[in-house]
């Protein structure tokens, strides 16, 4: 069974950085559209950026405009969130998805990792 395992997380200060992973356990990962999610408490899971294997077509949240990249390293079968001056906001549990095309809602992936939580504080 595919698993996606998300690491990365932690406690960091306003403004500062965090690049977040998401290892995927299949052999051929291609044949899966990747996306990046959070959830804050209280909030709905909400959609952050998402983006093919080959980067034929990417798609990114307002939220992340700037400050958030996507990208995949299909050597090591790994999907990262690079994030940049980091927001009380953006306080969440980071989550990583795996769906048969790409997609900017929950219900568009079938596979989700466990999260790991991302802290900003001021």
């Amino acid at each position: 069974q595919v698993q996606l395992v998300e690491s990365g997380g932690r406690s960091v200060q306003a403004g500062g950085s965090l690049r977040l992973s998401c290892v995927v356990s299949e052999r051929s990962p291609d044949t899966y559209n990747m996306g990046w999610f959070r959830e804050a408490p209280g909030k709905e899971r909400e959609f952050v950026a998402a983006s093919g294997w080959r980067g034929s077509s990417t798609a990114r949240a307002p939220l992340g405009k700037g400050r958030f990249t996507m990208s995949m390293d299909s050597a090591t079968n790994t999907v990262y969130l690079q994030m940049n001056n980091l927001k009380v906001d953006d306080t969440a549990v980071y989550y990583c998805a795996a769906g048969p095309r790409m997609a900017t809602k929950v219900d568009g992936y079938s596979l989700w990792g466990r999260g790991t939580q991302v802290t900003v504080s001021l």
